[in-house]
């Protein structure tokens, strides 16, 4: 028996019988890499071809929040970056990304979710994994950023009001600011079905050249090249935890790691060059 079907096998049988780890979270490390990243490995590896910059920016052994700007009108850069810091990190990280209310009112994409690491964007999660010294990633952009029309493509949107710097800063980590380039030419937004999207509870319901044209072929991502870039650590230490209270503090920083990322972007979009050089 060859050893990748020993290895099959083993999988199946501690899936059986329940010899796997799960989390408080619900996290479930061996079947995110085995079998749900796996998955997406050929979108990361062949079809966006992704590039890392600055991964030595990343800790390899302690809590930090990577903050992200967030595009692409299917949210395919929280998976590509899922990817990037668990196969190309030195000490293959988990990043536990922060999700929207949205995404765990859905029965099967919220447990999803869940098995892959994530969790919802409060407070109390968010604090509770950097504390622990997790690898936490978050898009303060949310929807407006993933469903911003194509003509606003690489224009970071309002951060909100800084949640996710008042807790780094109580738990003592660093911020690190990443910033994406290619999620915004895989789906280009030129419309939107307002009423429709309202009648289906969905912050939005994209017009693209291709869908609804297309049918399910419309779903199918354009092959941009992507460079995923991180930042500088951002240090929180020289703070107390009573700062992240401080609005104007709080404040100060959530804009410094916006400027620091929306500067990323535009040197990266000049590094990266053509968004869709042949892919062979």
């Amino acid at each position: 028996m060859s050893g990748t079907a020993s290895e099959l096998l083993a999988f199946l049988r501690r899936r059986v019988t329940g010899q796997y780890d799960v989390d408080e979270f619900g996290f479930d490390p061996e079947l995110t890499d085995k079998v749900l990243l796996e998955l997406i490995r050929p979108l990361y590896r062949h079809w966006f071809r992704v590039e890392t910059v600055g991964m030595d920016n990343v800790p390899g052994d302690s809590g930090a929040l990577v903050v992200a700007n967030h595009s692409g009108t299917l949210p395919l850069d929280a998976l590509m970056l899922q990817v990037a810091l668990h196969d190309d990190h030195p000490r293959r990280r988990a990043v536990r990304l922060l999700g929207a209310d949205l995404v765990y009112q859905l029965p099967v994409l919220g447990h999803l979710s869940r098995k892959t690491g994530h969790t919802l964007a409060c407070r109390e999660d968010a604090d509770r994994l950097l504390r622990r010294g997790e690898l936490v990633g978050v898009f303060p952009e949310g929807f407006k950023g993933v469903g911003k029309p194509f003509s606003e493509r690489y224009r970071l949107q309002r951060f909100g009001r800084g949640g996710f710097v008042a807790s780094a800063i109580r738990a003592g980590v660093p911020i690190i600011p990443c910033a994406i380039v290619g999620a915004e030419e895989i789906y280009p937004k030129i419309g939107d079905l307002r009423l429709l999207a309202r009648a289906l509870g969905l912050p939005y319901l994209p017009v693209t050249p291709f869908f609804p044209w297309l049918g399910p072929l419309g779903l199918v991502p354009l092959p941009s090249k992507w460079v995923i870039g991180f930042g500088e650590p951002i240090r929180t230490d020289e703070f107390t935890p009573s700062d992240a209270d401080d609005p104007m503090l709080v404040f100060n920083l959530t804009d410094q790691v916006r400027e620091v990322i929306q500067q990323r972007l535009n040197e990266l979009r000049l590094r990266r060059g053509h968004a869709f050089p042949p892919l062979f």
